[in-house]
């Protein structure tokens, strides 16, 4: 079960303040729960997990079957949460060698549409040259243009190298149930496809078949990952009182320290694995609460490895951040420090300890030196890097977020912000439709 520790946030807000926020975050869920608030149009991810069938994880899992039989690679085209989810999951539970050996058991998932960059699409398409691939094509539309300029080149490139009835067995379109050009594509083409819910926004997607048809073809047991996001729909619902809620406490905590003047977070891990739950986690937070000039702004690091670059300013700079800290409780492998003879390096006082000790040692120690450095620190703990837990991490953090989003007045459903360089990028590209936009910013420029 995955638990929330908030006690060294007390020294900066009281249990009194947070405590306060009860009715503000009971209204939140009522809101979520009942569909009565700002974009209420996507709550389909709030019961997602207890929705899924057997029957829907079983024709995903057939179909990843047919990926992994033909494919030594597989390509997640997507951009946002068409792609981080996947990326967040598949990392955590992967093993971080594994895509270098030669033989593999699994296909290698790797991701394309989530840049404009000709180098990076030049060396996937070379990479691509002598492999077998498959292409997972991730768009409501079929139109954003990092991910159609991404899957122009892939179609086009498995097409010539497997055959046009081979590609068509190994692309799969993860798009809208009736319009759009991914749809059109998918029905003239014939490829299978799976519908991305219409009420459910792209950043909470992750357990619909965006994410896990290439968890799947990753060699991942989604069956485990619903279940543990299930256990946390369970935990989080509105029925658990909010003191026993970890969702409850955790919108109502980051709110209070927001309140108090802390306007950054910084989620925290000492696993590398979780880099992109990270990732996944700041687009989830500041996609959904950065509106009407208000919001926490999402950071995240990845320690130990950056305490030898942003601890410096995490210690002793500007104090309006506070650390959210994702940690590990069971590691997944034994590995023991060994003595050496010359002990030059002086370590010989951790032989024989676990190099999991030496790093929740680390853990602890950060977390002390923080808290007196004035940076108020919250803790998450998850059982180990598994399908259930990971499952359950994503869950908390997608009911938490649309809790928090209530209690801070937005609509944490939309993202009209993001529409801001689109529109400029195709004034500058000329795209037709665009002739008024074009002739105002080359006026402006």
């Amino acid at each position: 079960m995955i638990s929330l520790n908030i006690q060294k946030t007390l020294g900066f807000v009281s249990k009194e303040t947070i405590a306060a926020f009860e009715p503000k975050v009971k209204a939140a869920q009522e809101m979520l729960e009942h569909g009565t608030g700002k974009g209420n149009d996507f709550l389909g991810w709030l019961h997602l997990p207890s929705s899924i069938t057997k029957e829907h994880l079983d024709d995903l899992k057939a179909t990843a079957k047919v990926l992994r039989e033909n494919c030594e690679v597989v390509v997640v085209a997507g951009i946002g949460g068409s792609y981080l989810g996947t990326r967040a999951v598949i990392e955590a539970l992967s093993n971080s060698f594994t895509w270098l050996e030669d033989k593999k058991k699994n296909p290698v998932i790797i991701y394309a549409g989530h840049n404009i960059s000709e180098d990076y699409l030049f060396e996937l398409t070379e990479f691509l040259k002598d492999k077998k691939f498959g292409v997972i094509n991730i768009s409501k539309s079929g139109t954003t243009t990092e991910t159609a300029l991404a899957f122009r080149l892939l179609k086009k490139q498995c097409e010539d190298q497997r055959g046009k009835e081979m590609a068509k067995k190994v692309i799969v379109a993860i798009t809208d149930a009736k319009k759009g050009a991914a749809r059109i594509t998918a029905d003239q083409e014939g490829y299978k496809s799976y519908i991305i819910p219409d009420n459910v926004g792209g950043r909470f997607s992750v357990l619909t078949p965006v994410g896990l048809l290439p968890i799947a073809i990753a060699g991942f047991d989604i069956d485990k990952l619903i279940a543990g996001a299930v256990e946390m729909e369970k935990t989080c619902g509105i029925d658990t009182p909010f003191e026993k809620n970890p969702a409850a406490i955790y919108a109502a905590t980051r709110n209070a320290l927001y309140e108090s003047g802390k306007k950054i977070e910084i989620l925290v891990n000492f696993c590398p694995k979780l880099h992109y739950v990270n990732e996944w986690w700041k687009q989830l937070y500041g996609e959904s609460e950065g509106k009407d000039h208000k919001g926490i702004f999402p950071a995240a690091v990845d320690f130990s490895t950056d305490l030898h670059s942003m601890g410096q300013w995490i210690q002793e700079g500007e104090r309006t951040i506070f650390e959210t800290v994702i940690s590990v409780d069971k590691v997944n492998h034994k590995l023991e420090v060994p003595t050496d003879e010359a002990n030059l390096d002086g370590l010989n006082y951790l032989a024989g300890k676990r190099v999991d000790e030496v790093n929740k040692m680390a853990e602890l120690g950060t977390q002390l030196a923080h808290v007196d450095g004035g940076v108020p620190n919250m803790r998450i703990v998850i059982p180990s890097l598994d399908e259930k837990s990971i499952g359950g991490l994503l869950y908390f953090f997608e009911i938490a977020c649309g809790i928090s989003g209530y209690v801070l007045g937005v609509n944490p459903f939309d993202q009209p912000g993001v529409e801001a360089y689109k529109k400029n990028m195709f004034a500058l590209l000329n795209k037709p439709g665009f002739e008024a936009e074009s002739k105002a910013i080359q006026a402006k420029l």
